[in-house]
């Protein structure tokens, strides 16, 4: 048993526990994450914000009224497109596919720490507690004007990693490591 399955949720331990995540409506079915690049809603508090309904040009999120809906993620229109993924302000919004290989999966999150990592770098994978579970491969580190800041990285890992890497490992700055 891991420290996700045990974990009591996002009001006493800081991040969602599987529980709380399964219930969310931000969850793809395992179809449509088998198919290719989704997202993967990890909003767990009725909070009022709504950007994501408003980043996705597939109409893919809905929020609707009130704003302190739990988005909700229709995966059949979602087109894995990622421009969801640095317009949500909780940093709960994450990338995942499964067909990026035959033996790796790509996780792709933001990122809002400097520096950044460079694509190529091997990594230390974190999950939802920031406890390193392994090691991946930066293949994509996105920065635009319209991320406000927020950079998009996304990490090949090892399918079985896929669904609970939700960042990488910080390096101080300058350091290298």
């Amino acid at each position: 048993m891991t420290e996700q399955d045990t974990a009591r949720g996002v009001l006493y331990d800081g991040f969602p526990s599987r529980a709380e995540i399964a219930a969310s409506p931000g969850v793809p079915s395992p179809s449509r994450l088998a198919s290719g690049p989704v997202a993967f809603i990890e909003c767990v508090q009725e909070i009022p914000c709504n950007p994501c309904e408003a980043a996705c040009p597939r109409g893919a999120i809905t929020v609707g009224l009130p704003v302190t809906n739990l988005p909700r993620f229709d995966g059949e229109r979602c087109t894995g497109c990622g421009l969801c993924i640095p317009k949500c302000p909780g940093l709960a919004i994450f990338l995942i596919d499964m067909t990026f290989a035959p033996d790796k999966a790509l996780v792709e999150f933001p990122y809002e720490y400097l520096p950044l990592p460079s694509k190529g770098d091997v990594v230390g994978v974190v999950d939802r507690s920031g406890k390193v579970i392994g090691r991946g491969e930066v293949v994509k580190v996105l920065v635009s004007k319209a991320f406000d800041g927020t950079a998009v990285v996304g990490v090949a890992v090892s399918k079985e990693l896929a669904m609970d890497v939700r960042s990488i490992a910080r390096r101080k700055h300058g350091d290298g490591k």
